[in-house]
């Protein structure tokens, strides 16, 4: 099982339009599994604690197989939203480990 890990930093900086920033990068991303077979799960989230210090967003999902994280990363569905994703945020940061 691959675990795969990205939080982002939204490029807004006035609270009201960050937040709503992380919103919208939930949405998209929360709309992916139905869309995408090879993900086994997906959790996504915005921040709620600590604003001044942690990142904004953050993804967690797990794949049978590092083939299946290469399926998600091609996929037209999560291809749709990368660029929708990229225009919010200022900084991104991923992991991909082993359970």
């Amino acid at each position: 099982m691959i675990r795969h890990v990205v939080a982002w930093k939204v490029a807004a900086t006035e609270p009201a339009e960050a937040a709503a920033a992380a919103a919208e990068i939930t949405r998209l991303l929360a709309s992916l599994p139905p869309l995408v077979p090879s993900i086994s799960s997906l959790t996504v989230g915005p921040n709620m604690a600590y604003f001044e210090s942690n990142w904004d967003v953050v993804l967690v999902a797990d794949f049978e197989t590092l083939a299946d994280l290469d399926a998600y990363q091609v996929h037209p569905a999560h291809q749709a939203v990368v660029p929708q994703i990229k225009a919010l945020v200022a900084q991104r940061a991923a992991v991909d480990f082993e359970l």
